[in-house]
């Protein structure tokens, strides 16, 4: 990695208590959505640059004492030709510098060509699997060759520049009772009047005209089929229960007078409970081959495409390596509400088997209601890597009794490993003892869908570690004006076991 150099310096350096502005030539990006600069041998990370400018920053954070400083532009010295208009004012960073106000996050990288975006994820990938993950130059070239794809180049004019993807929202409310959210790395709450990176039906709530007071957070959930949109509502902390309740159905009317009234819940972030006020507490979901019951705070991947795109990448690497035959065993982890699950259920049929793992109950709940009608699913509700473990001491438990028998040791409707699983983490990545427990599972392949390069990036060195070997990778931009991007990986062993259900 370069090191960028000072252009220039207020006389005492930045230190506190004195100004906090430098000018900076700004270096390489970094993972986090920032670029890399240098001051007196200290790495700065500046939030809206373009490597290669030189910028004016404001420094956020600057302790004498820090290994690293952050910083936000305030002004371009010399532009890149990548720098383009901010589509959204209040994510602007040299807008907000103009009010001496900071930006809302959520768009950092809304200043940046759509073309130079996907360029600049590129690099992270690469860089975190090289850095973290351990794999060279040029076996990262081989395997990032497409770089990260743009899977809204076949849309509306407004989807190709990277608007109105986001199905799933997350508001704040002003001290005021505004609609708004949070500037980067702070609690300070700043209006907003719209939501760009929203699909439209989320800005035709126009919920920036309601009085949102007595609620902290309001949570919006609206599929891209156009089912019906569930805005949930939570209470400020310590308000009574009194005041909660008159709050909520002040709200609560508002809404039901729009166009198209939404479906409306109170909900506890904390305990996940969703009261429903008006219409329903879930959403409907779709893909190409099924339809999800999604709860109001389930999960459910936010570009409009995502779970189409995702469901497609990862079964095309394990079915082109023969591990979705009719009558296979494989394993959902993270399993969500079934979007794996449904269509590897599909591909295994009848005569194979579905293991479909997710830790969150309410979540759980929602993938036995969608596929209560695949048998050959089973749906357990738990910790990955503790189900992992109970399943191969378990097996190991049945060979050892069956004393080679290999009937014995499929006894139960169990074989002794899975042909392929999906496995689709936290952003937290899946870490070592999930690791260490798919590898003793030993299956055949693993698919890692990923929205995070570092956290992949060190378990693909975890997994080298246990015996296994990155062996495609695909990387996604489904969330465009933002640093974050999505991988899907087929992970295999190095020296792969016997093949096939018969010869195991």
């Amino acid at each position: 990695m370069s090191e960028p150099s000072l252009s220039t310096t207020a006389p005492d350096g930045g230190r506190p208590g004195g100004t906090r502005r430098l000018t900076v030539s700004v270096g390489p990006v970094a993972h986090g959505g920032h670029c890399v600069a240098r001051h007196e041998g200290r790495v700065i990370f500046v939030r809206h640059a373009i490597p290669g400018e030189v910028v004016e920053v404001n420094l956020t954070e600057h302790d004498d004492g820090a290994t690293f400083w952050r910083a936000d532009v305030t002004r371009v010295v010399e532009a890149s030709p990548d720098r383009v208009a901010h589509f959204w004012p209040e994510a602007d960073a040299l807008e907000a510098a103009s009010r001496g106000a900071a930006p809302i996050g959520g768009a950092e990288f809304g200043h940046i060509s759509r073309r130079r975006q996907l360029a600049l994820k590129t690099d992270v990938v690469r860089e975190q699997l090289e850095r973290l993950g351990g794999l060279s130059a040029g076996a990262v070239d081989a395997l990032l060759g497409a770089g990260v794809e743009d899977v809204d180049a076949d849309g509306t004019p407004g989807q190709q520049a990277g608007l109105g993807w986001r199905t799933r929202v997350g508001f704040a409310v002003t001290p005021a009772g505004r609609l708004g959210m949070h500037a980067h790395r702070s609690h300070e709450v700043l209006p907003v009047q719209g939501m760009p990176l929203a699909v439209p039906a989320v800005d035709a709530l126009r919920l920036w005209e309601l009085d949102l007071s007595g609620m902290e957070r309001v949570e919006v959930a609206a599929p891209a089929n156009g089912s019906g949109t569930l805005v949930l509502l939570a209470p400020a902390p310590g308000l009574g229960e009194k005041a909660a309740g008159l709050a909520l159905k002040r709200i609560d009317r508002a809404l039901q007078d729009r166009p198209v009234p939404p479906s409306v819940a109170r909900w506890d972030p904390e305990s996940g409970t969703v009261t429903v006020l008006h219409g329903r507490g879930w959403v409907r979901e779709t893909t190409a081959d099924h339809e999800f019951r999604v709860s109001g705070d389930g999960f459910w991947q936010i570009h409009r495409k995502a779970p189409q795109v995702l469901t497609d990448a990862a079964l095309e690497f394990l079915n082109a390596g023969g591990h979705l035959n009719d009558g296979a065993d494989v394993a959902d982890l993270y399993a969500g509400a079934g979007l794996f699950s449904a269509p590897l259920a599909d591909a295994v049929g009848p005569a194979g088997s579905v293991l479909s793992v997710e830790g969150s109950s309410g979540t759980s709940r929602d993938a036995r209601k969608n596929l209560h009608a695949a048998s050959q699913v089973e749906i357990l509700q738990g910790r990955v890597e503790r189900v992992l473990d109970a399943r191969t001491r378990e097996a190991r438990g049945r060979r050892t009794r069956a004393a080679g028998d290999q009937a014995g040791a499929l006894g139960g409707g169990q074989r002794r490993r899975f042909d392929a699983v999906v496995l689709d983490p936290p952003r937290a990545g899946a870490g070592k003892a999930v690791v260490r427990a798919l590898a003793a599972a030993a299956p055949q392949a693993i698919a890692y869908v990923s929205c995070d390069p570092a956290a992949f990036a060190r378990d693909v060195k975890y997994f080298a570690t246990a015996g296994w070997r990155l062996d495609k990778l695909r990387a996604f931009d489904l969330y465009p004006h933002t640093h974050h991007v999505e991988t899907v990986a087929l992970l295999v062993p190095v020296n792969p076991p016997g093949r096939g259900a018969v010869g195991r």
